[in-house]
């Protein structure tokens, strides 16, 4: 019989879906990946973090609480960096070992650390070499995934330009894909915007080299990949913008000290939003209401 490998729908996922989906799918591989962020898997994050760690970490725990039971094995990598200067948040290196501590369940995982060339090719396809697979199948696979997930880039990529054009007040959300994406933390967000008429812009959806490059310009000692490459879009677009939207989640400590270097350097008009309950938006959608209303008066004086 076939295994059965399951994707947390969180953190890592809204990265690497399209080239682990189109892998295993590839490889003849069942996947079962977790539903959109709801309540019972809030509650069964809270149910096994600490208080300690972000809501971002406390929603992924709880995405895999909902797989154990449900597949063979769950895939979780471990990410510590891209390079020297590209390091990722000790959460994305350190979530493996925590989840193999709480529950009683097989894990799948590869690790990413450029600084001893090991590499996400190199570990996927080891990955499933150990479960049997011969590795020029794997190599395959993984170029077909890589074929496709390059093509859906690019198309976000062309989309996201093209709203630049736009007549109506566009506002870049700056944020991870892991909180933009999430049903819970940004699809709230982004309705409210969307009510409000509003063009939103995405950070996390421009090509990540140029947005690296260009993160350098605003926070030169900024050292960590994904900060960089949300960030990087704000000199890109800030003279076709409005406003910006900064949206983390509570207590991330990479995000409150990337974000407040930036703000410190901006002159466009920023609203800072940080999710930590869920349970209600009323006082951000008033937030969010005068911050469009502010835009809306300078545009209109301008």
């Amino acid at each position: 019989m076939m295994i059965k490998i399951g994707i947390p729908r969180s953190l890592f996922y809204f990265y690497y879906k399209d080239i682990w989906i189109n892998f295993f799918k590839e490889l003849g591989i069942d996947i079962v990946i977790s539903p959109k962020t709801n309540k019972e898997i809030i509650n069964l994050g809270m149910k096994y973090a600490t208080d300690e760690m972000c809501l971002s970490l406390k929603n992924y725990i709880g995405h895999v609480a909902y797989l154990k039971d449900k597949c063979d094995y769950i895939l979780i990598p471990r990410i510590d960096n891209y390079g020297s200067y590209n390091q990722t948040c000790t959460n994305f290196l350190a979530i493996y070992d925590y989840i193999n501590n709480i529950f009683d369940i097989k894990l799948l995982n590869y690790n990413v650390d450029l600084n001893h060339k090991e590499t996400e090719n190199k570990g996927l396809i080891n990955l499933v070499t150990k479960l049997g697979i011969s590795k020029k199948k794997a190599l395959y696979a993984y170029d077909i995934a890589c074929m496709k997930n390059k093509k859906v880039l690019k198309e976000k990529q062309i989309k996201n330009y093209s709203k630049l054009n736009d007549n109506r007040l566009k506002i870049l959300l700056v944020g991870h894909s892991y909180n933009i994406s999430d049903e819970f933390i940004g699809i709230p967000i982004i309705k409210l915007l969307k009510n409000m008429n509003i063009s939103i812009i995405y950070s996390d959806q421009f090509d990540s080299k140029i947005s690296n490059d260009n993160s350098c310009l605003l926070t030169p000692n900024n050292y960590w990949k994904y900060s960089k490459e949300i960030i990087g879009p704000i000199n890109l677009v800030k003279n076709k913008i409005n406003g910006i939207i900064f949206l983390s989640t509570f207590p991330c400590g990479v995000d409150s000290l990337a974000n407040e270097l930036v703000m410190r350097n901006i002159s466009i008009p920023y609203l800072n939003i940080i999710i930590d309950d869920l349970d209600s938006l009323s006082g951000i959608e008033t937030r969010m209401e005068s911050f469009i209303d502010i835009i809306h008066e300078k545009v209109s004086v301008e």
